[in-house]
């Protein structure tokens, strides 16, 4: 660390003299005659710009080194390794090759290294463009020379053409395991938002069915992920509680019903309810006349329509929050009607921006023409004078940005509507409304649920598939798997219950999450429920197991582990155990790598290597040495305290995810 600082010293001493002698060379100029030599005058003030261009790279990287020479036996907090190696790297490639405008750093992890820069071939490429012949391999070589210190680095080696291959600290990895046993398993640092994520959004008058599934559990983790990053979160389900079906479902409401207003209806079944009104409203038109009649009056305000319409919003709250509740879903309702009185502004603005245009009795908007998407209109007012869901998803994306004061805005929709949203973003752009250079948006959309036919998932009848019944099987299905492996001679009864839903949900939503959003998948319980593999039993498993080491030795040890987090040293002597430890502190990229994309199977990926490479670790790594009768004779307390820092991380990661660790399965 002290030969790596003087290194630096040396290299800042030579360049300081250096720009001595062209300061002074170019004084000497100017008190000559300037006309004569002005090319040796720009020369030398060219190199003088270069050199002190160099030297502030230097004096940077300098600081950083006696900050860490300084602070490296006291380091805490979990960074974004990542993150730091590009740092020093763009230092290394920028005192390397000053001459290069915005030359690429690219910094990923690899197989034969801990971390690799490959950016010699690209580097070299620009030198030949600026007529310097040169080889990634020389590339590679002077960006070594260049590499400022780093506590994290251990050393770097060529490999190939020119990759830099990159093997960490192992002082680093102990200091980092340590800093998640002391505070804690700690999100990257980032700039604070407010965002507002849009999910589930059933409609009102219909049951949950699996198609709101995804959007339910991706919208639920992502926000957790954000939330975790400690963002301002606004969770908003978009419900459908607006339009000419509400009309039908009051006529029939008052047919059904006539003393509502007074007595409260027991709708007990609302889809059934549900589909009555919509065969009378298809079949019977004087039922049809009086429906639209009942919409127009429930838009003007009329009391008994507006009484009938929260009847029927209630029951539908009241089954929706049971679904939540079972998931362990937090949300907040604001449906369609919220937007009314915003949509008539809307429109009023829109029109007097002269944005709107007629189109056969309608009127349409088209967006920004520099879009992709820009060539889609939006039918803002339909024929006849009502709005549409156009009208309403610009209202909504005009109230987040304007009211919520939203930094980012995320919608979790299924993929079909990921041209409607780019249409929404688009007319939002040329409105005024969203302007992407301060305010981020995502439409994430995913694919369908499939049955084990590989057709979209349906009952047997051809009907879609209740939620609300999708998970009773699926409680029905865990108790008989815990039977199955006779966990009731070791669980009690409320133990029994617990392992029952949280095994059931959780397997329902990682088997959602695990797989890349954007795909189709297909729903099987007898995979899902499979103690093997990338599934979440197994790692529930994984994570019970690794709980338990240290339950094991005793509520005394127990008592004692805060103390022995803080002054037990890690050795990380076996292969096994250090390669455990590298992959634990990866948590920070894994989050930053998500947070670009939005891809929570990226989460479920990192969970799935760490129980693997526990696995590992475990198997040849003892923590806990017994003789022949039993007796505890050794314990490893550095690597019973690597296993909880891997069931700390892993239960950051379930957090996330939305899953619930169990102490016993």
């Amino acid at each position: 660390m002290t030969d790596q600082l003087s290194k630096e010293q040396q290299r800042l001493a030579e360049l300081e003299s250096e720009i001595s002698k062209f300061e002074e060379a170019i004084t000497n100029i100017r008190q000559g005659d300037f006309s004569e030599t002005s090319d040796e005058l720009n020369r030398a003030m060219t190199e003088n710009t270069k050199l002190k261009f160099r030297l502030e790279i230097l004096n940077k990287a300098i600081s950083n080194e006696r900050k860490s020479l300084k602070t490296a036996p006291q380091v805490s907090g979990m960074i974004s390794i990542v993150s730091h190696l590009k740092d020093v790297f763009q230092q290394a490639i920028v005192a390397a090759f000053p001459e290069l405008n915005n030359a690429p750093c690219v910094v990923t992890e690899s197989p034969k290294a801990d971390y690799q820069c490959s950016s010699s071939m690209a580097i070299c490429q620009l030198l030949k463009e600026k007529q310097i012949k040169t080889s990634p391999m020389e590339v590679a070589k002077k960006i070594i020379e260049k590499i400022p210190y780093s506590s994290l680095i251990d050393k770097t080696e060529i490999s190939g053409p020119g990759f830099i291959n990159i093997f960490l600290s192992k002082d680093y990895v102990k200091q980092a395991i340590h800093s998640i046993l002391n505070d804690g398993v700690k999100p990257p640092q980032t700039e604070k938002k407010r965002i507002v994520i849009d999910f589930s959004s059933p409609n009102v008058a219909k049951e949950m069915h699996v198609g709101h599934l995804r959007s339910t559990i991706i919208g639920d983790s992502i926000a957790r992920l954000l939330e975790f990053m400690g963002h301002d979160v606004l969770r908003i389900n978009h419900v459908g509680d607006w339009g000419t079906q509400f009309g039908m479902l009051i006529a029939h409401l008052e047919d059904r019903f006539p003393d509502f207003v007074n007595v409260s209806p027991p709708i007990a079944d609302l889809q059934s309810f549900y589909k009555e009104s919509k065969k009378r409203f298809d079949e019977d038109e004087e039922f049809k006349k009086r429906a639209y009649d009942r919409v127009v009056k429930l838009q003007s305000g009329e009391s008994n329509s507006t009484k009938a319409w929260q009847l029927i919003c209630d029951v539908s709250r009241r089954e929706f929050q049971k679904i939540y509740d079972s998931l362990d879903i937090k949300i907040v309702e604001r449906g369609e009607s919220f937007y009314q009185s915003r949509m008539e502004k809307l429109v009023k603005e829109l029109e007097t921006k002269g944005l709107l245009e007629a189109d056969d009795g309608r009127f349409i908007m088209w967006g920004d023409k520099n879009d992709d998407f820009g060539g889609i209109p939006l039918t803002i007012i339909k024929t006849g004078g009502g709005f549409t869901y156009d009208t309403s998803d610009m209202a909504t994306i005009k109230q987040r940005i304007e009211e919520e004061k939203a930094d980012w805005l995320i919608y979790i929709t299924d993929a079909g509507q990921a041209t409607h949203f780019k249409a929404i973003f688009s007319c939002a752009k040329r409105a005024g409304i969203l302007d992407s250079s301060k305010i981020r948006v995502d439409h994430v959309g995913f694919g369908v649920v499939l049955g084990e036919d590989g057709k979209k998932f349906k009952t047997r009848s051809g009907d879609t598939v209740k939620l609300a019944e999708l998970l009773d099987e699926g409680l029905k299905r865990s108790i008989a798997k815990l039977m199955e492996k006779e966990r009731d001679k070791i669980l009690n009864e409320e133990e029994m219950k617990e392992a029952q839903k949280n095994v059931a949900y959780g397997c329902i939503k990682y088997a959602d999450l695990s797989k890349n959003c954007k795909n189709e998948y297909v729903f099987s319980f007898d995979k899902m429920l499979e103690d093997k593999g990338n599934t979440a039993v197994y790692l529930l498993y994984a994570n019970t197991r690794i709980c338990s080491i240290a339950r094991n030795l005793g509520e005394e040890f127990l008592k004692s582990l805060p103390k022995l987090k803080k002054e037990t040293s890690i050795e990380l002597e076996h292969v096994k155990e250090l390669k455990l430890a590298k992959v634990l502190i990866q948590f920070p990229d894994i989050i930053d790598r998500i947070l670009r994309d939005l891809t929570i199977n990226t989460l479920c990926e990192y969970l799935y290597q760490i129980a693997t490479t526990f696995t590992e670790f475990y198997d040849v790594c003892y923590c806990i040495e017994k003789n022949k009768q039993g007796e505890i004779v050794k314990i490893n307390t550095s690597r019973i305290l690597l296993c909880e820092a891997a069931t700390a991380v892993m239960s950051e990661c379930f957090k996330i995810l939305g899953l619930k660790t169990l102490q016993k399965i």
